[in-house]
């Protein structure tokens, strides 16, 4: 076998290899499982703009080996909180409304280790039901999402877009959740159905924002210990002494 045809055998084994060979499971050290990240999305349009972000996060997730689910928030209402405080009353079950989508997405999130969270843009702000549906989910079942990686995305036509990514991340802000960014803030653009993917860049920033993700959701799980110590109890006041 001369020079010329061993290189090319060994290009085209490495080529196959490539193809073939799966990609390594990102663990969770602490339950000894893949690495889930679920994603929501909160538009009522389940193949729309804001559909099409999340897909390319979640394809980007995969590569890494980390599983995924996409949960679509879609058309039926979701109910506000009213503070009743039945979800102190209940054994940390959640919300003690269990006839919409907080509900499956409680259940989700006691397995997932990382949320996303997509909105489009209403009048500068996120749609009112993905609002609704995280304000409730964390006051009812704060403990499943605490200290878990959390990233949101918004896609506007023109504008609204860095004020609806920032009152998305005051949630998470308050979870004690790391919230992932990118190398732009979390935002496309396109108005028409599937335009988005004309957004080179925004495009870009959702796969980075993804890479990021798996790199943190790695770097946390490295060592077995998802949670940092806190010796202080949160202490709450209205006024200033």
């Amino acid at each position: 076998m001369d020079r010329r045809d061993f290189i090319k055998k060994a290009t085209v084994a490495a080529a196959t290899a490539a193809v073939v060979s799966p990609v390594s499971a990102m663990i969770n050290t602490v339950t000894g499982k893949q690495c889930k990240v679920l994603l929501i999305n909160g538009s009522p349009r389940t193949d729309g703009n804001t559909f099409c972000c999340l897909q390319e996060i979640e394809q980007t997730l995969q590569k890494h080996g980390i599983e995924t689910e996409i949960v679509q928030i879609g058309r039926k209402p979701v109910r506000m909180c009213i503070n009743c405080g039945g979800c102190r009353q209940n054994g940390g079950k959640g919300c003690v409304f269990d006839d919409d989508l907080c509900a499956v997405i409680t259940e989700k999130m006691a397995t997932a280790d990382a949320l996303i969270v997509g909105t489009p843009v209403y009048y500068g702000q996120p749609n009112g039901g993905i609002l609704s549906l995280m304000q409730r989910l964390f006051y009812s079942a704060g403990r499943l999402v605490q200290n878990k990686p959390a990233a949101a995305l918004a896609v506007c036509r023109r504008g609204g877009a860095t004020a609806t990514l920032q009152t998305m991340n005051m949630m998470f802000e308050m979870m004690n959740m790391p919230v992932v960014t990118s190398q732009y803030w979390n935002i496309a653009y396109g108005a028409g159905k599937g335009e988005v993917k004309l957004d080179t860049e925004g495009m870009q920033t959702m796969r980075t924002l993804a890479n990021n993700m798996a790199f943190l959701l790695q770097k946390i799980h490295a060592d077995g210990d998802a949670a940092p110590r806190r010796d202080e109890r949160p202490q709450f006041m209205n006024f200033i002494r």
